[in-house]
């Protein structure tokens, strides 16, 4: 049987394949101000601003190619049932050959009505959302992401995965952002832990079966591979 490796990915990930973050450049991103794009209440005083916003990522997303890290971790399908919890909106994951992707935060080529989160309803969008669309209910249309101060209703489902990991793998995230960050609380004390970054972040209280790997996302799960390969193909 498949060992169970569940990943958590972040920003550092598809940074490699030129996705810029807010927390590059000091709370701004690509020059806004990010509670002014990502918040209800920069969405209340300026919805214009932020759906051109979120074109303009769209724009950029689907212009990004997948990297030797999101195409290893697909690649590791091949020997382990891989479950990838994503804090990033892009689908890169998916491009790479993931089949099992969970975003966290939502999807920039997904979109839903203001009045209506229910997961039935939510649509594809592949080019740019304006004032005036709107949905079946007659809501304007609004990216499916979720802001902060929003509710990270997938949080649930992925603490249930992180808790029957054998194996669990954070890969490009600071650890800072909650509640994402706290799903290390939940991976088994037997389970083999690893953390990616180009600057490890604080792991205090996480030393037993913790393996840090301080490198860029494409290297780092290169040898993550070899790592994995040589220990549970070898048993």
């Amino acid at each position: 049987m498949k060992k169970r490796l569940v990943v958590l990915t972040g920003a550092g990930i598809s940074a490699e394949s030129g996705l810029k973050t807010f927390r590059d450049s000091d709370g701004l991103w690509e020059g806004y101000d990010v509670y002014a794009v990502a918040s209800p209440d920069g969405w209340r005083k300026d919805p214009a601003l932020v759906l051109d916003f979120y074109n303009v990522r769209r724009k950029d997303v689907g212009s990004a190619q997948p990297n030797a890290a999101h195409i290893g971790l697909a690649k590791l399908e091949e020997h382990f049932e891989v479950r990838i919890i994503t804090q990033n909106i892009d689908d890169l994951h998916e491009r790479a050959g993931s089949t099992n992707v969970m975003h966290l935060h939502g999807e920039i080529f997904k979109m839903r009505s203001v009045h209506d989160e229910d997961e039935q309803n939510i649509m594809d969008i592949k080019g740019d959302i304006s004032i005036g669309d709107v949905g079946p209910d007659g809501g304007q249309l609004r990216p499916h992401i979720v802001w902060f101060g929003e509710e990270v209703s997938m949080i649930a489902p992925a603490q249930r995965e992180v808790r029957m990991a054998d194996i669990f793998v954070v890969v490009g995230t600071s650890l800072n952002v909650y509640p994402a960050a706290g799903l290390l609380n939940y991976a088994p004390v037997h389970a083999h832990k690893f953390i990616i970054d180009k600057k490890i972040p604080p792991v205090d209280g996480y030393y037993n079966n913790l393996h840090q790997i301080e490198s860029p996302a494409t290297t780092g799960v290169e040898e993550l591979t070899r790592v994995l390969l040589e220990k549970y193909l070898a048993d």
